[in-house]
């Protein structure tokens, strides 16, 4: 099955990153739109796109798009759709729904209608009445927006941010997506040092050093695509196989991460092991004001506490003024620092160069960007 349109959906305000991802990946006939990238591919990208995109969310199968102004006009359309394609009579096939700026607003109705056009359809192809769905899951989703009806099948499952290398959650984890996301937009290479000095669980130093020794992020986990009916293991195999070989493994890095919370440091080297990249890493206990490196150039990534109440908002000025003291010894380092605090330049003491607006789940945040100066060549 050939030309196909796939959706990577994504956070508000890194649609430009995964469509760059997927350019990386050979995918140049794309569309960009808030929350999504959609581009046209060939059935097995099914397989690449799922198991290297870093940024993205999850990856669907658009089956179709078209108008919809009245449920009579939803159900025939969505019945007009070559379901039979794609599911097999056994399928298991939940219909999710969301509504925006739409006649058609209540999402429980538009769901059923969905639900009743498949079934409908499958009732002319399969010759019979009544369906089972005890077979693979094609969970398929009804998006309304400004009267525009968009068709799809998730072939992700779990979000892309499920690595399966975070095992144990700690207090307000950041999404392996987007932690990504910051790291390909600080364009950091892997020949400069690394830094981040609220480290958490990890995330931010392990997805550097999967991104440095080329890990597809999907290698470890599986997909809803490998239980359908047309899924090819041998095809799937051999994509794994090629991630695989990849991998630089002999690349060194020098990537450091560090937390005042020893149990959480000893998270972030479990999830590290888990992810195959401990002995790539360094996690040490250390304060932020205790930060420092006999290298030239190199780059601050962060996502400091915010100060979600109140009485903590003292702490987290006080904190972030802190920062920008210890900051400027690193004057030749670009730094990027992740925090929904709307005063953060001011307490913070320097104006960033770059303001990026994105989203840690719903809280609106900013990453504040500064740029070190480029390293001098040599004349040697």
């Amino acid at each position: 099955m050939g030309n196909i349109e796939l959706i990577a959906t994504s956070t508000f305000g890194i649609e430009a990153v995964v469509a760059r991802e997927l350019r990386w990946l050979g995918y140049n006939d794309q569309t960009i739109e808030n929350g999504k990238v959609t581009y046209k591919c060939d059935f097995e990208d099914i397989y690449r796109s799922n198991l290297w995109l870093r940024s993205a969310e999850r990856v669907f199968i658009k089956v179709g798009e078209f108008e919809a102004l009245s449920f009579e006009e939803l159900f025939e359309k969505t019945k007009a759709l070559p379901w039979n394609e794609w599911l097999p009579e056994n399928a298991c096939f939940p219909v999710e729904g969301k509504s925006i700026n739409s006649k058609l607003f209540s999402v429980s109705d538009c769901q059923a209608i969905v639900k009743k056009a498949i079934v409908e359809k499958m009732k002319v192809k399969y010759k019979k009445e009544w369906f089972s769905e005890d077979g693979p899951r094609y969970k398929i989703e009804i998006g309304l927006l400004k009267d525009k009806a968009t068709l799809t099948i998730d072939t992700s499952g779990a979000g892309l941010h499920k690595r399966g290398y975070r095992k144990l959650v700690t207090r307000a984890p950041l999404k392996e997506t987007l932690a990504a996301s910051m790291l390909l937009i600080s364009r950091w290479k892997d020949e400069r040092p690394l830094v981040d000095p609220f480290c958490g669980s990890g995330t931010f130093p392990i997805e550097a050093a999967l991104i440095a020794k080329n890990i597809a992020p999907g290698i470890n986990r599986e997909f809803d695509f490998g239980n359908w009916h047309n899924f090819d293991i041998n095809k799937y195999n051999k994509t794994r196989e090629e991630a695989n070989d990849l991998i630089k493994n002999n690349i060194k890095l020098n990537i450091q991460g560090s937390d005042l919370d020893e149990e959480v440091l000893k998270k972030a080297r479990y999830h590290a092991k888990l992810a195959g990249v401990l002995d790539d890493l360094h996690f040490q206990k250390r304060d932020v004001l205790e930060i420092s490196s006999k290298n030239k150039y190199g780059f601050i990534i962060c996502n400091p506490p915010y100060g979600e109440r109140v009485d903590e908002i003292t702490e987290v000025e006080k904190l972030y003024k802190s920062m920008g003291q210890v900051f400027k010894e690193f004057e030749t380092w670009s730094y990027y620092i992740f925090t929904s605090y709307d005063m953060f330049e001011k307490v913070f003491g320097k104006k960033a160069n770059k303001k990026r607006k994105l989203y840690n789940g719903k809280k609106q945040c900013n990453l504040y960007q500064f740029y070190g100066p480029p390293p001098r060549r040599s004349t040697d």
